[in-house]
């Protein structure tokens, strides 16, 4: 297996994450990127498995299905996350396909979501998203909703290990970042979802532990 050249968008990305975290007093290893590939052909994301990418994410199931069983099958260590909204009715196969999905924001997902982990034996981590800009057409719950989401997950016998957002555009995020940390820190929850190709930095200094990014790796979709 190669190693991602330093003058690479793999490389430049891993590279851009370190620096963020030195200055924020963190190890970089505390910060796993996620390579967002939907959209992206086979080929794309196979290059990015011989550079040593690992952990990929996708945003919708139906794609997802169609290239990735192969993909896992010739290199059963990659880690695959759902990243998008995620209907209750593909919660099945969601469960069946991802190994986390960061997109429970509802009280229906909830029930279908710890139904179909019950029928298939297989418990998936999942991230909490949160509407953390109060945009309507945004998914994710309202902030004032997480106690009673997080509360119905938990005794559906949900694994929530974390907090999910996407800030809104256009404006500086930080703030939003924080609010994210201190919710989850609120709640006893270690793990943040923050973060994207053009804000990484600003996530991983306030304490993001998953980033998100595609544009950076694979370039404009």
């Amino acid at each position: 297996m190669e190693q991602a050249a330093p003058s690479s968008p793999l490389g430049n990305v891993i590279a851009r994450i370190a620096s963020a975290a030195k200055i924020a007093g963190r190890k970089a290893g505390d910060v796993t990127l996620i390579a967002i590939s939907k959209t992206k052909p086979a080929d794309a994301i196979l290059d990015l498995i011989d550079q040593g990418q690992r952990v990929f994410g996708e945003n919708r199931v139906q794609e997802s299905q169609e290239k990735w069983p192969a993909i896992r099958a010739a290199h059963p260590d990659v880690v695959l996350h759902l990243v998008g909204q995620l209907q209750s009715n593909k919660a099945e196969e969601a469960v069946a396909l991802f190994d986390c999905i960061h997109s429970l924001d509802r009280p229906s997902l909830v029930t279908a979501l710890a139904k179909a982990q019950d029928k298939l034996g297989k418990r998936v981590p999942c991230f909490i998203q949160v509407n953390i800009g109060a945009e309507a057409q945004k998914g994710g719950c309202a902030v004032a909703d997480l106690p009673e989401l997080l509360a119905q997950a938990r005794d559906a016998g949900i694994d929530v290990i974390g907090l999910m957002c996407v800030p809104p555009a256009g404006i500086e995020p930080a703030p939003f970042f924080a609010l994210l940390d201190k919710l989850a820190d609120d709640h006893g929850l270690t793990q943040l979802s923050m973060g994207m190709s053009d804000d990484l930095e600003i996530a991983v200094q306030l304490g993001a532990t998953y980033v998100r990014v595609g544009s950076a790796l694979f370039g404009s979709r």
